[in-house]
């Protein structure tokens, strides 16, 4: 091979290198999330009566506690490292909110909130989600005697007798269906759902109220209002408002996600989105800074052999 030959190679090279760079900061994947939508959700219900305007007196303590944006917020309850880690991670009194500030209305003691009408026997559960990941489900129900007026520990999850699990379930029409059975109990009781991802350590978590009827209401409190999740109207309505994005990143599932409308129109990535959205997929931010430190130290070389080349190339002109 020529001189000429062998720098016009090396330009190409070059050349190539710089969107090879732009490339892996491109690469960082979004953030994906969901809540149970049936049971619904603490959550999801607070969202659904209205974040900044919610009729109930618990979602109004709620957002009181924790600030309206936890609600456009709805599917993001969730720790990127849990890696099965859950009673370790996660205090008792915070379960509900994954111990993340954001949500600690919905950690609210108290014996009002919205509950699903649920009896003992078969029942079908509807997670909510907003893209598709392999992994499994498992829902617990809290034991006898529980109090909702007291704070939520793990001592008073049946956790040795999920009332179901199930393991990459096929989503459709925006939700994860599987099925499970209900015990026996009577009156409040409470759901807790864990979703723990296989293709990534991130695990999301909820709580849904239920009732079961034949309870004991105390003197001088209103029964709970009854549950209702929110329509795909509503997440959509929201979604510009939310810091979370709806889409899918590595990891999905294979295949078509069949998402509600949110999905449809995701936000724009946030500043520094590249640290963030991979924090939320489990990885740490140190990943993110090697990333980018290594793409724009990957385009500085490029840069620097290219000029080299071109150096090398005029001082041979001028030779000749």
């Amino acid at each position: 091979m020529s001189a000429r030959a062998r720098r016009a190679a090396v330009v190409v090279a070059v050349l190539g290198l710089p969107p090879v760079a732009l490339t892996v900061l491109a690469a960082a994947p979004a953030s994906a999330h969901g809540s149970m939508g049936d049971p619904v959700s603490r959550v999801s219900q607070c969202y659904a009566e209205g974040p900044e305007s919610p009729k109930s007196g618990a979602c109004k303590a709620a957002v009181a506690a924790g600030g309206a944006q936890a609600l456009y917020d709805w599917n993001g309850i969730r720790i990127g490292d849990a890696a099965g880690r859950h009673r370790k991670l996660i205090p008792d009194g915070k379960l509900c909110s994954a111990d993340n500030a954001e949500f600690k209305g919905l950690d609210l003691a108290r014996a009002d909130w919205p509950a699903t009408s649920v009896r003992s026997g078969a029942y079908t559960f509807k997670y909510r989600v907003t893209a598709q990941h392999k992994g499994t489900f498992k829902v617990y129900l809290t034991k006898p005697g529980y109090d909702p007026a007291k704070p939520l520990a793990w001592s008073e999850l049946d956790l040795r007798h999920p009332v179901a699990t199930a393991t990459d379930p096929v989503a459709a029409g925006g939700f994860y269906t599987f099925s499970g059975r209900l015990p026996a109990r009577s009156g409040k009781q409470l759901l807790y759902a864990i979703w723990q991802r296989s293709d990534s350590p991130e695990a999301f978590y909820s709580c849904s109220d239920v009732d079961f009827g034949g309870g004991t209401v105390s003197t001088g409190s209103a029964p709970a209002p009854t549950a209702s999740a929110p329509s795909d109207r509503q997440i959509a309505a929201g979604a510009d408002k939310s810091t979370m994005r709806h889409h899918g990143h590595g990891g999905d599932m294979a295949g078509p996600a069949q998402q509600p409308a949110a999905a449809s129109a995701p936000n724009a990535p946030k500043a520094a989105g590249a640290s963030r959205d991979l924090a939320e997929t489990g990885a740490s931010s140190g990943t993110a800074y090697v990333a980018i430190g290594g793409a724009a130290a990957l385009a500085l070389g490029s840069a620097a052999l290219f000029l080299s080349v071109r150096r090398r190339a005029a001082g041979g002109a001028h030779r000749r």
